[in-house]
């Protein structure tokens, strides 16, 4: 409480008694519009105390945040203010399963989480932010299924939050996030998410990935690796279809800094997607040279040149070869000889399934219309 503006605790107008200095009479205008747009964001944050008014304040001041040079302290060190904040987000937990969340419980949730960003986002209440452990009451928002719109905005403002804390490079964020598993929440939303929602998810997770600790924790477990993989993997194939040049640009920067990491290097050179090996995206990224050198540099680092596109009926699904199988199990047993904490005794995925045990792995490929393709490998 000890910043506490003064006008929140003895009534005076904000900044100090009413007597102005010769430098601010020598701006009238400025001062009094500056005065009055302070004065009123008071009142509307004093307004989020009181249930009936504080559907129009939550309005107000999400509208006009940006106005507002020193709104994130106002909001923290105003008593009550973030309680009346948590207390919208929580009162709709309710309508998230089964999923009958409304547009207008919807926008009015969205907008105290617009404040809530504004407070992740200043360097002052940032970490004060992250040691209430405040976020977590956003992550029930993350984890639902419904791609309505109400839904889907709520998604897409929570990640807002999220995005607001990863911008600023500090691991004591990036270790908070890690240890309350943001990683599949992410995963979740670069699925099934709208491209906006997909954009600032992989976003996130680049910004984990740029971390070293957030890269270790990545590729530390064979399933985390994978887990990642498969979700950038299904993102490279949704692409083709409908590119989009900023999600595509985080995608490949995510990939890059995979490869920094030498196990994961030495597994991208298997299940790196073919269509970043070939033209696929040439006219996606024709005028985004430093997306172009993050892919020319990935491909390098994984020592693969551009190779042309697989012939139809193509790709990992219908490979019948069993040398190409025990290329790919081979890559695999080098990943797993690396990583010397597997938490789990089996990987699935669409087409295939892995099954540890203590000295081997047994590889199942699930191929249409025929018998299960199975071999053993010893662990290295």
């Amino acid at each position: 409480m000890a910043n506490l503006p003064p006008s929140l605790s003895v009534n005076l107008p904000f900044g100090g008694p009413s007597g102005w200095s010769s430098s601010s009479v020598t701006a009238p205008n400025l001062a009094g519009n500056r005065d009055r747009k302070m004065a009123s964001a008071e009142q509307l944050v004093l307004d989020l105390s009181n249930p009936d008014l504080r559907e129009n304040a939550l309005l107000e001041l999400s509208k006009k945040r940006e106005l507002f040079q020193d709104l994130a302290p106002l909001l923290w060190n105003s008593f009550g203010t973030i309680a009346a904040l948590l207390q919208e987000i929580v009162s709709i937990y309710p309508v998230l399963s089964p999923p009958n969340l409304t547009p207008a419980q919807s926008n009015r949730v969205c907008n105290a989480l617009a404040l809530l960003q504004c407070v992740a986002s200043h360097p002052d209440t940032r970490m004060l932010f992250i040691n209430a452990h405040i976020p977590l009451y956003l992550y029930p928002f993350l984890n639902t299924g419904s791609k309505s719109r109400p839904f889907e905005y709520l998604r897409l403002t929570s990640l807002g939050v999220i995005g607001a804390l990863v911008k600023v490079d500090e691991s004591q964020v990036i270790n908070f996030l890690l240890s309350t598993e943001i990683i599949p929440l992410c995963l979740r939303t670069m699925e099934m998410g709208s491209e906006l929602s997909k954009t600032v998810a992989t976003f996130i997770v680049q910004k984990i990935l740029l971390d070293d600790t957030g890269l270790d924790y990545i590729c530390t477990t064979a399933e985390r690796f994978f887990a990642v993989g498969r979700v950038l993997g299904s993102m490279v194939a949704a692409q083709a279809e409908q590119p989009s040049s900023r999600l595509l640009k985080h995608i490949i920067r995510c990939y890059l800094r995979l490869s920094d990491n030498p196990k994961a290097c030495d597994a991208l050179r298997s299940c790196l997607p073919d269509m970043l090996r070939d033209s696929t995206f040439s006219s996606c990224l024709h005028e985004d040279p430093t997306t172009r050198r993050w892919l020319q540099q990935l491909l390098h680092n994984v020592g693969v040149s551009r190779v042309p596109a697989l012939q139809a009926g193509g790709g990992f699904e219908h490979m019948m070869a069993s040398d190409s199988i025990q290329h790919f199990a081979s890559v695999l047993q080098r990943f797993l000889f690396r990583s010397k904490h597997i938490k789990s005794n089996a990987i699935e995925g669409r087409h295939f399934k892995i099954i540890f045990s203590d000295t081997q792995f047994l590889f199942f490929q699930k191929i249409p219309d025929s018998e299960l393709v199975n071999f053993s490998l010893p662990l290295l």
